[in-house]
């Protein structure tokens, strides 16, 4: 669609400058005086310009930084266990579903709990979150100021998501105050939109940029735990304390068109759908108290039905934009087909795996990794980053594709030309998809950033295959 409105384009411009040519010929041949031309030569020039700064800036992300918690974080499942057997709180049968799910939620002995969590009981006040955030989101935003040369002074625009916690002065005001950035930039703070955070914060990123030429916009993603730890019985809530672990991520997007060599990446393609209109997907996950009056976020019964349904409405929109004409047609061939002559015949799904090389999914468990996966017809390579992402380091919320996005990069898969799809799904449901296209080669990644110390130990075998 993008080459289509560019040749168009350009036919535009190559018609007028042929109109030109042929004006001032005509006039030569005439032996009158070039300048009868200049009403149209005026007009030309107006259309040129208008064309040129009319057309929206294509948006490159430059560099990114992952958090990575210091070894005193981490918590082994025993570790983790025998804390919440010394809170006095949780009964036997509680403590034995959180058992089960340490072990089958696809997560290893090495992920990681802010410092308020290690304590017995866990710290949840305001302040303990406002310090967590600043232990994980002010290294990461010093990371990416020095791996790109960037000064503070350089950001026109701020982007904070955290979908928990929600203080005043705001966390992008944290991030101003700390670092003095300019007193016009565009500063906006995201909140409860769950794990699609990070994935929205990019696209609120884009529509800005579009609005505003030579900008520079940064994205700072993270989930504050200390504000979300639930300690009641009931085991939908007591799901997202064995499963949620510390992560944060800082992005540099840009649309400066002087650095177009120096970027990793151009964004393509944004997507957001949402089914918070259905009384099913809104309730399906909730942050809500308890029949004891303490606040958890509860997984319902019917999530994953919702969750399907919100995906394939993304899946099938995104789909229609991207795939080959062919495939189209197939598809609706198919449809017709099953419906009007044989009912128990399949209806063909194209597959994205032609079209897109690398897919950073959603980390919300194990088996959600494989649904989608089995979906949209991906191989074991291409879910491997996510379920890698999960087993090292947990279900970060928001922040878990940048670590995706690292890890490919670590394994040096990433090659120039391709495409790279972050899915986003969060609480509402909602659902973002965002397609990117390398733009240069990407290398040395695998001695920095999160993995450095790991990445030469993965992949390693699924749990399924560990316990057999």
């Amino acid at each position: 669609m993008q080459l289509t409105s560019a040749l168009l384009e350009v036919l535009r411009v190559s018609s007028l400058l042929l109109v030109f040519s042929t004006e001032i010929l005509f006039l030569a041949q005439k032996r009158e005086p070039i300048y009868h031309a200049l009403p149209f030569s005026c007009f030309l020039l107006f259309f040129i310009l208008k064309t040129y700064l009319s057309r929206p800036s294509q948006v490159y992300l430059v560099d990114f930084s992952c958090f990575r918690p210091p070894n005193s974080w981490r918590v082994p499942f025993s570790t983790y266990l025998e804390h919440a057997r010394m809170f006095n709180i949780f009964d036997k049968e509680s403590l034995s579903f959180m058992a089960r799910m340490l072990t089958s939620s696809g997560q290893s002995e090495n992920t990681y709990l802010p410092p308020a969590l290690h304590y017995i009981p866990p710290r949840s006040t305001d302040q303990e979150s406002i310090d967590e955030f600043r232990m994980v989101a002010f290294p990461v935003f010093e990371d990416l100021m020095s791996k790109t040369n960037l000064s503070p002074r350089d950001i026109d625009i701020l982007i904070v998501n955290s979908s928990v916690i929600c203080p005043s002065p705001s966390l992008a005001s944290m991030i101003i105050n700390k670092y003095a950035l300019r007193e016009d930039v565009k500063s906006f703070n995201v909140s409860g939109m769950g794990c699609s955070a990070s994935a929205i914060s990019i696209d609120i990123a884009q529509n800005i940029l579009k609005t505003r030429r030579n900008s520079n916009a940064v994205i700072i993603s993270t989930e504050i735990l200390s504000t979300g730890w639930y300690s009641g019985k009931e085991r939908p809530m007591l799901i997202l304390n064995c499963s949620f672990r510390t992560g944060s991520a800082a992005i540099l997007l840009t649309n400066k068109r002087e650095d177009t060599k120096t970027p990793k990446y151009v964004l393509l393609r944004s997507l957001r759908t949402q089914r918070a209109n259905d009384d099913l997907a809104y309730n399906s996950a909730m942050r809500e108290e308890d029949s004891n009056g303490l606040v958890g976020f509860a997984l319902k019964k019917d999530l994953m039905k919702a969750v399907g349904e919100t995906l394939m409405s993304n899946f099938t929109i995104l789909g229609s934009l991207t795939f080959p004409f062919t495939e189209k047609i197939r598809y609706v061939v198919s449809v017709l087909w099953k419906r009007f002559f044989d009912k128990s015949a399949e209806v063909y799904i194209p597959s994205f795996r032609p079209i897109i090389q690398h897919f950073c999914l959603p980390t919300s468990g194990k088996a959600l990794i494989g649904e989608i996966g089995k979906g949209l017809k991906l191989g074991e390579k291409d879910v491997e980053a996510a379920l890698m992402t999960l087993h090292r380091f947990g279900n970060q919320s928001s922040s878990s594709l940048w670590y995706e996005l690292a890890y490919m990069e670590g394994k040096e898969r990433v090659k120039k030309g391709d495409k790279v799809w972050m899915l986003g799904f969060g609480s509402g449901l909602k659902c973002t998809s965002l397609v990117w296209k390398c733009v240069r080669p990407i290398v040395g990644e695998a001695q920095r950033g999160p993995w450095a110390d790991s990445i030469d130990s993965y992949p390693v075998l699924s749990i399924d295959q560990r316990d057999s």
